[in-house]
Parts: structure tokens; C-alpha cells; sequence
């Protein structure tokens, strides 16, 4: 079977003098049958390529499936008089939202029965589950599309009956005002932006909701939340690097909203409330890695800001957690999260401790104020992620519940992880996390394969899988390059590698990889790579820059048209981000973009094995950038290896909905390493 070849038609593209021209521009007409013939023409090529893996696929997908607890529960959190369970059913793909009143032993009361409401769906998500302050009405949200534009409906848990009121055209959250009447939401813009709240009054049209506040500002979206103390709402308004906080008290919803502080340029803040005192985590007065500063309610302008936890240049602050007699930090010293506990009273500190060489901890869920309990997250490379109740006064600590991992013999101690650094070429210093089974040995003839993303801030922690195990106990390592772009290694890390500075992060990345190369884990011949999203721009960039050094890779829903899109404000996130890549409407940034962008630096060479995924429905990358990018690539490259692409038809930018659903496509991912590696089995 032929791959497919995509119609060229020529669409000239300009802007500062300069021209593009752009075949495969047609694509983005998402109702075209003409389109919509061509993704279909590129799934059953990739059934044809893949079908002499048919058989693998089955084995990972049920030997994946075999490590999860079917009927699995979270651990129940206390909140405003009842626990609540998330729990799911043997042989059911959804979740089954449940509460216990007062205590554990007391009967089970349904909030929500997703799989209920799934019934019949291709695809189904639920956004979220609010409660009333009384505790007799939830608010809940649904997306059967996967574009992540949420409808909300409300439920009467006395009666079971639900109510005539629905909300289109949302974020998904709903935020319970003190009267048990009013809730707060959001609405998306034409270009999918979180751009106004809205007030609703239960039992009315949502046509009569009432416009709260409405951000004119294209750059910023909105959110909204309760404080822990529930005593307050607030509006956020946020860039990529600036904030605005309003509030009101959550009983009183015609108050005047107050801001915390007017926006000011690269001022970020958010706030927490505890008594009379908000807690601000701010990079205010040039605290690149963030302080806390405190302030009374009713002064909460930068003003009065008065330093609580001060500033380190070699600490950054990720969150806290506010108790009566203890304040617990989450801090990030050397690319490692830790977990720092304040006494309240004598301001002594003290650090939980972990052993690992790379890991993840973070402070769970604590709803509660009045406890010298604090719930709290761990996991590593080799070890399932776990809850523990630590006692903040007796210094103890209980494990209270594990991640289990069924299906096989699976023990900590038969896999290794590690940490390493490599010397980026302009002299900093990446750490690389790896994790391997005890009985692989390193040597060129090892498979590995090299995870990055590097973007947004947001840093790939060093976290367990057991989807991971299919690769580890079939003699894959696997790696994460902590690359900038990422917070890994506090704010700074993050600066230097976006905008004119976003290079960075691709040459990370590349030096990574040469650097496990001449350490002797891996070579070229067997050596992968894997990103999705803004980490699929990543593996567009690299095999432009480095086709050579890979033999595959694997770009999940890739953003990969940079400058098209970035140019083009009425697609999703576009005018929200010019302060991550740069706004190419001025040319410093267009030339800077089109330098680097995967789908613009396609050239006549060789390139590696490559299976690109997406989602018809994907709000935060159209699905026509992978789409342009196979055609292009198909167009150009020079060699015979594979080249694939895939698109689910029926879901968005997360993949699959349901439970097990979605590891079929890791099935597929992993297969086609397989196949390329020479592993049958």
C-alpha cells in the first residue's frame, strides 16, 4: 500500500516583507470531506504499517490494562462534614463520584454515576463537581467532543432530581456562593479564551446570568475560586506573567468586587486567605523564584505587603499550605521538590525526608485548618505514588494509601533510577532522570527512550509508571531530560528558554542525548525520543537540527506550526501566549519563530522513524498542524523509513476518554518503538 500524498495548493503567506508558501494550508478547513478523506487515508495507512503488530498491540494493551486495580478507589478526603470518594467499577471506563456522611462507616450517597451519563458516547469527560455550601446541590460539567468547552448541570442530592438549568459554552467550573443559590462560571470566547464570569441563579435561564466581569485584555484569561477558608471568592485574571485578584465575601454576591492589586508589568501573584490575613505567593520587588508576603483583608494592595517567607535565589517556591499551627512550604532546591514545615508558633523549620536521587513529593489535599495532619504525595521512578499522613507536632508519619500494581511480579527493587547532568553546549549543566530494570545492561545496543517537554514553566518531575514497565522489562532505559524551558531549576531555567531565548531548550535537549550516547547508555541506531503538545514541537525542532541522532520518535498532538499559528489570534491559546514564544506580528519574533519552526525548517534529507498522533477535536493544537507536517514531511524527507500518522476522530488534545481506552494509543506508541527496535514480543 501507497502512503498518502496530500494536494498541494499554493497559499501565499506574508508579512515584513517576506513570503511563505504553504501547500498544504487547505487542511485547516475542518468541514472539507476532502480533509476529512485524507486524515481517514493516513489511519488506515497507519493499520497497514502496523498491522504485522496487530497481535503486539492486543498483548501490551491487556498486559497494561492487567497492572490496574479494576476497581479502584481514591483515598476519601473530609470536607464540610462528609468524605468524599472517587471510585471506579470493574469493567466500567468511568468514575463514580460518592460521599460518606461524618464517618467512613455510614452509607454511600451517589453524587455523580459517569458512566451513566456516558452511555452511547464516542468520547465523555467531566470537567468538574461542586457542592453546595449546604450540601444538598452539586453543580457538575460535561464535554462529549473533547474540545474541552464544558456544558454544566445541576443535581438535587436529596431528591435525586435533576434541575432544567443548563450552561453552555464553559470552562467547566462552577463555584458555590454562600447562599446555596448562586454560582460562579466561566465563558470561553470564539477562540476557545477564558475571557468572562458570569453569576447564575439556580432555577433561572442562563440566559439571564449576569456578566460579572468580562477581560478585554486578549492576552490574559480568567479563572475563579474559593478560599481553603471558604470565606471568600475570587476572579483571577492572568498572562503568562502578570495577575489581577478581585474578590468578595462568598455570602454576599452583589458586594463590590475589590482588587488585591491592579496589574502591574511582570507582577505575578495569587492569593490564600486565614483569618484576618491574606498569603500571597508573589515575585514582587524582584523575587524571581517567589516569596509569601501577608496582609490584612482589608489592605490587601502591594502597599501593605509585609514579607513572610523571604526570598532565595537558590529556592523556588512552588506553593504552601496554611494550617492553624503550621505553615508547609513546597519548595524546588536543584531540580528536587521538597517539603518544608514551619511551627507557626516558634518558627522553627524542618524538612521531610526522602531518599530517592530523583523523585516527585508535593503537598496533597488538607481542606481542613484545624489539624496537625498534613497529607502528602510521593513517588520516584521505581516507586507507585503514594499518600502518607505525616504528623506535623510528633513527627511521624503513616502511608495511607499506594498506588498497586497488579498483572505481574512487580517489586521496587528490581528496577534502578538514577540522575545524571549533561553539559548543555553553552555550559549549563542538565540533569537527566533514568530509570532502568536491574538486569539491563548499558552498552550501544541498549534501547532508550529520551522524554522532554520544556515549555510553559512546566517542569517533567520524576514520577512512577506502570504503563512504563512494558518498556523497562523488555530492556528499554528511560529518560527525562529536564531541559529549560521547564522550572526545574527555578524560575531562571524557565526565562532562559522562551521567547528569542527558546532555542535553549531544543539544543538541551539534543546535547542530552549525545551526552547518553557518549556515556555509553545507548547509540544513535537505538536511541527515541517521545514529547506531545509543546513537547511535540520539541521532537520537530531536534529532528531538523539532529535527524541523525535519532532512529524514532513519537510526537503526541504536536505543535508544530509555529508561526502560522501564532499569527493567526482567532485559534485557541494563540494571543495568550505571545509572552512564551513571542508575538510574530513583529518581525524580531517572526524571524526568531520561523527559524526554528518544525513545519517552516522542513528540508530534502533523511529523517528517522516517526509516528505522529493527534485528535480531530484538539482545542489547544489543531489537528491540522500534525496533519500539514505528515504531508510535508512525506513530501521531502529522502529516506524509506516509517513514517505514520494517526488521528482519533472522536476526541481531543488529552487523547481517548474512559479509563482504558486511551492505553490502546500507548499500545500503538509503544509497538511502533518495538517494531523499529526489532522486539516481537
Amino acid at each position: 500500500m501507497n502512503a498518502p500524498k496530500a494536494k498541494k495548493i499554493d497559499t501565499l503567506l506574508e508579512i515584513h516583507n517576506d513570503t511563505r508558501n504553504d501547500p498544504f494550508f487547505w487542511m485547516n478547513q475542518r468541514d472539507n470531506p476532502e480533509v476529512i478523506r485524507y486524515l481517514e487515508e493516513e489511519n488506515t495507512y497507519t493499520d497497514f504499517v502496523m498491522k504485522d503488530t496487530e497481535d503486539l498491540q492486543n498483548e501490551l494493551y491487556e498486559e497494561i490494562k492487567a497492572r490496574y486495580k479494576k476497581d479502584d478507589e481514591s483515598l476519601p478526603y473530609f470536607f464540610n462534614g462528609y468524605w468524599y470518594i472517587v471510585r471506579y467499577e470493574a469493567g466500567k471506563e468511568y468514575p463514580v463520584f460518592s460521599r460518606k456522611f461524618h464517618t467512613l462507616d455510614n452509607e454511600e450517597e451517589i453524587l455523580l454515576d459517569v458512566n451513566i451519563l456516558a452511555e452511547g458516547e464516542a468520547f465523555f469527560d467531566t470537567g468538574s463537581i461542586s457542592v453546595s455550601v449546604n450540601n444538598e446541590i452539586i453543580a457538575y460539567s460535561t464535554d462529549n467532543v473533547g474540545r474541552r468547552i464544558y456544558k454544566i448541570f445541576f443535581k438535587n442530592l436529596r431528591t435525586g432530581e435533576f434541575y432544567s438549568d443548563s450552561i453552555e459554552n464553559t470552562t467547566g467550573k462552577a463555584v458555590w456562593a454562600g447562599d446555596n443559590e448562586h454560582v460562579f462560571y466561566i465563558r470561553k470566547d470564539e477562540s476557545l479564551r477564558a475571557f468572562q464570569i458570569y453569576r447564575h441563579k439556580l432555577g433561572t435561564d442562563s440566559a439571564e446570568d449576569v456578566l460579572i466581569f468580562h477581560e478585554e485584555d486578549e492576552t490574559f484569561d480568567v479563572s475563579v475560586f474559593k478560599t481553603k477558608s471558604m470565606d471568600y471568592i475570587f476572579i483571577a485574571s492572568s498572562s503568562t506573567n502578570e495577575d489581577e485578584m478581585r474578590f468578595i465575601p462568598s455570602d454576599n454576591v452583589f458586594a463590590d468586587w475589590t482588587i488585591v492589586q491592579p496589574r502591574t508589568e511582570d507582577l505575578e501573584y495569587s492569593v490564600e486567605h486565614y483569618e484576618d490575613e491574606f498569603y500571597i505567593i508573589t515575585n514582587a520587588d524582584d523575587a524571581t523564584n517567589f516569596k509569601i508576603v501577608k496582609t490584612k483583608v482589608n489592605q490587601p494592595s502591594m502597599e501593605y505587603w509585609q514579607d513572610f517567607i523571604p526570598h532565595r535565589e537558590n529556592v523556588l517556591l512552588e506553593g504552601f499550605e496554611i494550617f492553624r499551627n503550621h505553615f508547609v512550604l513546597e519548595e524546588r532546591e536543584k531540580g528536587l521538590l521538597q517539603i518544608n514545615i514551619i511551627d507557626s508558633q516558634d518558627h522553627s523549620s524542618h524538612y521531610l525526608q526522602f531518599s530517592d536521587p530523583t523523585y516527585t513529593a508535593y503537598i496533597g489535599i488538607n481542606m481542613e485548618f484545624d489539624t496537625e495532619i498534613l497529607r502528602f504525595g510521593y513517588t520516584s521512578l521505581t516507586k507507585p505514588s503514594s499518600t502518607y499522613e505525616y504528623n506535623m507536632k510528633e513527627r511521624s508519619t503513616i502511608l495511607v494509601k499506594q498506588q498497586e500494581v497488579l498483572g505481574g511480579t512487580f517489586s521496587p527493587e528490581n528496577y534502578t533510577s538514577e540522575r545524571i547532568w549533561a553539559t548543555a553546549r553553552d555550559g549549563k549543566q542538565v540533569a537527566i532522570s533514568l530509570v532502568y530494570h536491574k538486569n539491563t545492561k548499558k552498552s550501544a545496543d541498549t534501547p532508550l527512550l529520551l522524554y522532554g517537554y520544556g515549555s510553559y514553566g512546566h517542569t517533567v518531575d520524576a514520577t512512577f509508571s506502570s504503563v512504563r514497565l512494558s518498556l523497562l522489562d523488555r530492556g528499554f532505559i528511560y529518560a527525562i531530560a529536564h531541559i529549560r524551558g521547564g522550572e526545574y531549576l527555578g524560575r531562571e531555567w524557565y526565562e532562559d528558554g522562551k521567547m528569542l531565548r527558546k532555542k535553549n531548550t531544543f539544543f538541551d535537549f539534543i546535547d542530552a542525548a549525545q551526552h547518553l550516547i557518549s556515556n555509553g547508555y545507548t547509540a544513535s541506531k537505538h536511541l527515541y525520543a517521545m514529547g506531545g503538545s509543546a513537547g511535540g514541537l520539541l521532537m520537530g525542532a531536534v529532528i531538523n537540527y539532529n535527524p541523525e541522532l535519532f532512529s524514532g520518535i513519537v510526537a503526541q498532538v504536536p505543535f508544530v506550526d509555529v508561526v502560522t499559528t501564532m499569527l493567526d489570534d482567532t485559534i485557541p491559546l494563540t494571543t495568550g501566549e505571545y509572552d512564551e514564544w513571542g508575538n510574530p506580528n513583529e518581525k524580531e519574533f517572526y524571524d526568531y519563530i520561523k527559524s526554528y519552526s518544525p513545519y517552516d525548517n522542513i528540508e530534502s534529507k533523511d529523517y528517522p522513524n516517526v509516528l505522529i498522533t493527534t485528535g480531530f477535536h484538539d482545542s489547544q493544537v489543531q489537528y491540522w498542524e500534525p496533519a500539514k507536517w505528515t504531508a510535508k514531511l512525506r513530501d521531502l524527507k529522502t529516506d524509506n523509513n516509517i513514517l505514520i500518522f494517526k488521528t482519533d476522530m472522536s476526541s481531543g488534545h488529552g487523547g481517548a476518554s474512559g479509563r482504558f481506552e486511551s492505553l490502546k494509543e500507548i499500545a500503538l506508541e509503544y509497538a511502533f518503538l518495538f517494531k523499529i527496535e526489532g522486539l516481537k514480543h
